[in-house]
């Protein structure tokens, strides 16, 4: 495609999420296994295992946080307890609240479990109390007492014949109830720190705890007493048994007997032999540990990041999962302990994010740890990627896509590769150098030949990519530094490479960018301009420009011929984190601190589109490589990926254009085959007030107008009026179209009750809103009322003038006669003309004048408006021609013979007289009280009773 034809992008839409559903708490797995319950905050979301995507999302109406909540084993009860000391029942599948009661526990539920048959439900609150409910008669059967603090664990014995709950404390003591007797049968004391799962056998006569004391403690319950106690040398947090008769050799065990799965504060699954205590298999470690002194190992065990804080058994499918101190769940296939499935539970804040693949098929994303991510866009499942001890800040991809870099805090940049067929990624490479923190990296773009990184040590290194690169499974290859240099007075926060691995670029701190050659890293520009530091850097793909943002909310173009600026974009209201060129160079896309992200078209420095979808900071944008897609990640911890619709809207716009055309054609073939009521119809449905006032001109001008615009109006269905009373507010603003509304409004008032026009949604309001211009229309037409009445007194006196003494007493007692009318005569003439006319007596003069009368008063004006403009005036040449005709008439006839000598004045003032009379005869005639359309007071009233 060549550059004329070039498109340029207009609006993206989001085309799908990766949200936080996991934030800490209890998880728990279904029954069926194909579901993860998880809490988050007052959310509590269903993820379906299968696919890694959050079918239901089960949110408190107060807004509280989610403290406990329980499944029943056959997965249709889900019971959550929040801090406002409700319990409440869900029909999770639709979402949908059945009941909630009070808890009766005085501070919140912390613990909550359902026996075997789903029946009873045991919840274990921080008052030391445990509280036993009948879900299905609903009401409380148990109030259990006896626990010293928190009641953080709750357990139903397995054999449903013995009514046996275990439970925990803080104490440290593991109690067992009697449900049948209310009572404790006994306490079993071995731990001395919280003890954290119970694990029993399955004929229920072994019972495994654990605790984060590192020890674990076998029980044998028949006779309540320690079998043994094995210390595992870390804080267990869960422990599972593994089924005795299963093939377990892949993982140690050898021999019969009761083995177990213990997760803790080291990160990694052991499998512990019962009978011997010792430990027969230990998960090779995948993540670097992080250094630390021996005096805090122990408080390092207890806060790191690869602490297992869940293990969950998956017994049907053989299957186990964890959960780890950063909201990872990972699910492993036994007995060979392979990871099938990782799932992001919180990412934190996302630093950087980029597409991977050949065809975009990933996106790797840096959030504020020490772990990538991978994700896979088809499915949503994601690969976790150790080798940084420290977060990682920033990262790059290589031109094709297949490889990356990254940096960290570690002082460290590492290089890993994607395989294609496999879909796993491994670290290829890594090179350490930098005396501080790595806070940038960037990529050669050409070959995959080289890198360059810039740091916090205001440096920037050259490095050389090692050829060949190892294999997956080995050792990355070291890489050293070809070149360094100081690149800046403060931290070094952006670089790039140019397309033709010529030229690089980068932005500090110290608000200025440069250009340097490659691969001698000699300078060649400095670029002054921003206020704040700049953020990012970026080569346009086409031109020989170069774009940086700042923290002064301004992003700049620079050209490289001459170093100058040639355009500033101004839009975000803070600082501008990252730019990107699309449309070929052609546009900009740039994210900000505002949690924005603006497209910018260069020529005519115009923001496009605002997209506003993030509540914080957006750190990490990247657009793909065909252009098509754009991923956005930012510190509330959502990642975006949107899609370019630009072509899907004009296709939209222009198939709604032919739509509107189509259906103009449809109405004018209607209006010609005066089929009123569809016509209306489809006016109405193109809503177009306008297109809506014609129909209903064409209705009126018809034949039978007002009898067949009423029939028209009541044949509608129901919102087809509504919109017909919402129009005629706007119609009657304005008083040419003010007629067609009053019409309209008539009808509507004159056949609908008052009760049916309330229902009309907005109703109350649009007739509030007529009177006020109903009553201004009123009074303008009285003003007008009241000119014409001084213009018939004016040719009333004007008559009189004219008349014989005896017909001035007849029109003093009675109205004027329509059978004697005075005439004037508009057309004078000469010679034998002008002296018959002399010989005319009074009597003739008054039956021609009543003739022009009764022509005239059968002139009706159609618009009253423009009476009112021409009153004035009107009003003026009244004043002049009754002087002219009063004098006219008064004279004699032999004066009069000599005043029409001049033929052209007497035809203007007769023609003006004559104008007069049509006037005068609209506003005498009786019918202007009941034009079609005008309401009068009484209408005007009406309305306000409906109100």
């Amino acid at each position: 495609m060549s550059t004329s034809t070039l498109q340029f992008k207009t609006n993206y839409a989001i085309s799908s999420k990766i949200e936080p559903f996991y934030k800490g708490g209890k998880v728990q797995i279904s029954g069926d296994e194909k579901y993860i319950f998880c809490t988050c905050g007052a959310r509590l979301n269903v993820l379906e295992i299968s696919t890694g995507k959050v079918l239901h999302s089960i949110e408190q109406d107060d807004q509280e946080d989610v403290t406990s909540f329980a499944l029943s084993p056959d997965d249709e009860v889900l019971v959550t307890a929040s801090r406002t000391l409700l319990l409440k029942q869900w029909a999770w599948r639709q979402g949908q609240l059945i009941r909630s009661w009070r808890a009766i526990h005085t501070v919140p539920v912390a613990s909550m479990t359902f026996d075997p048959t789903s029946t009873l439900l045991a919840t274990g609150g921080c008052d030391g109390t445990i509280k036993m409910w009948d879900v299905l008669k609903q009401y409380c059967t148990h109030n259990l007492k006896g626990s010293s603090g928190v009641v953080h664990l709750v357990e139903f014995h397995p054999e449903i014949s013995l009514l046996q709950l275990f439970s925990s404390s803080s104490d440290c003591k593991i109690r067992a109830w009697d449900l049948r007797s209310s009572s404790c049968l006994y306490v079993l004391v071995c731990h001395y720190s919280i003890v954290t799962s119970l694990a029993f056998s399955p004929d229920g006569s072994l019972m495994v705890s654990s605790g984060r004391d590192r020890i674990c403690t076998v029980w044998d319950l028949g006779k309540r007493a320690v079998r043994r106690t094995i210390p595992v040398y870390e804080a267990v947090e869960g422990v599972v048994l593994l089924p005795e008769g299963e093939d377990y050799s892949q993982i140690g065990v050898k021999n019969s007997g009761l083995h177990f799965v213990t997760a803790g504060s080291k990160g990694v699954l052991r499998v512990w032999e019962a009978s011997s205590g010792r430990c027969v298999f230990t998960q090779p470690r995948t993540a670097p540990a992080p250094a630390s002194s021996a005096g805090s190992e122990a408080e390092d065990e207890e806060a790191s990041p690869q602490m297992l804080t869940h293990c969950l058994p998956l017994a049907a499918s053989a299957r186990l999962a964890t959960v780890s101190a950063e909201h990872n769940i990972v699910i492993y296939q036994l007995p060979a302990v392979r990871v099938l499935q990782q799932f992001v539970g919180y990412s934190d804040e996302v630093l950087d994010i980029k597409f991977l693949g050949k065809n975009d098929s990933h996106i790797v994303v840096a959030t504020n740890s020490s772990h990538l991510k991978v994700y896979e866009l088809s499915s949503n499942s994601c690969q976790i990627l150790y080798g940084h001890t420290d977060t990682v800040l920033s990262l790059d991809v290589f031109r094709k896509g297949s490889m990356f870099a990254s940096c960290g805090k570690d002082r460290t940049l590492r290089v890993w590769r994607l395989d294609e067929d496999t879909a796993e990624v491994h670290c290829v490479a890594q090179g350490s150098g930098h005396s501080d923190a790595v806070g940038t990296v960037a990529c050669s773009r050409l070959k995959k030949s080289f890198l360059v990184s810039g740091s916090q040590d205001q440096t920037i290194k050259l490095w050389d990519l090692p050829h060949p690169l190892p294999l997956c499974d080995t050792e990355p290859s070291r890489m050293t530094a070809r070149a360094t240099e100081k690149g800046h007075e403060k931290d070094v926060n952006s670089l790039t490479v140019s397309p033709n691995d010529k030229l690089l670029a980068s932005g500090s701190q110290d608000r200025t960018a440069r250009l340097w050659s490659l691969p001698d890293l000699s300078l060649l520009a400095v670029f002054r301009g921003h206020r704040r530091g700049v953020w990012s850097v970026q080569f346009s793909p086409a031109d020989q420009v170069l774009a940086t943002s700042s923290a002064d909310g301004t992003v700049k173009i620079w050209g490289l011929h001459d170093f100058s600026c040639l355009k500033t974009f101004e839009g975000h209201d803070a600082s501008v984190l990252k730019v990107v060129f699309v449309s070929r160079g052609t546009q900009i896309l740039t994210g900000g601190s505002d949690g924005l992200v603006k497209l910018w078209t260069i020529k005519t420095n115009e923001c496009v589109q605002t997209l506003d979808a993030h509540q914080d900071k957006v750190w990490g944008l990247h657009n793909s490589l065909k252009d098509s897609l754009m991923v956005t990640g930012s510190a509330d911890s959502n990642i975006l990926i949107w899609k370019d619709v630009t072509e899907e809207e004009l296709e939209v716009e222009q198939a709604k254009e032919e739509e509107q055309i189509l259906k103009q054609q449809e109405l004018s073939n209607l209006l010609h085959e005066k089929n009123f009521l569809k016509a209306l119809g489809l006016a109405i449905s193109l809503d177009q007030p306008h297109t809506v006032l014609r129909v209903i001109k064409e209705i009126q001008q018809s034949e039978n107008g007002a009898v067949q615009l009423e029939k028209t109006i009541l044949k509608l269905r129901q919102d087809q009026k509504e919109a017909l009373l919402r129009y005629s507010v706007v119609w009657n603003t304005n008083a040419r179209s003010c007629l067609n509304a009053q019409v309209l409004l008539k009808v509507l008032l004159t056949h609908l009750p008052p009760e049916e026009l309330l229902q009309y949604q907005g109703a109350r309001g649009n007739l509030e809103a007529l009177i006020p211009y109903t009553e201004r229309h009123l009074k303008r037409i009285g003003h007008l009322l009241q000119s014409a009445m001084f213009l018939d007194y004016m040719w009333q006196q004007m008559r009189l003038t004219g008349g014989k003494p005896s017909d001035i007493q007849d029109m003093d007692s009675a109205p004027v006669s329509d059978s004697n009318p005075f005439f004037i005569d508009k057309h004078p003439v000469r010679g034998q003309n002008q002296n018959s006319s002399n010989n005319h007596d009074d009597d003739d003069d008054d039956d021609d004048d009543e003739e022009e009368e009764e022509e005239e008063d059968q002139h009706i004006p159609d618009d009253l408006e423009e009476m009112e403009d021409s009153d004035t005036t009107t009003v003026n040449k009244a004043r002049a021609n009754g002087r002219a005709t009063c004098f006219q008439n008064g004279t004699s006839r032999a004066e009069r013979t000599e005043l029409s000598s001049s033929e052209e004045s007497e035809e203007e003032e007769g023609t003006e007289v004559t104008a007069l009379q049509t006037q005068l005869g609209a506003v005498q005639h009786p019918t202007l009280y009941s034009k079609p359309g005008l309401v009068m007071t009484g209408d005007c009233e009406g309305i306000s009773s409906v109100i």
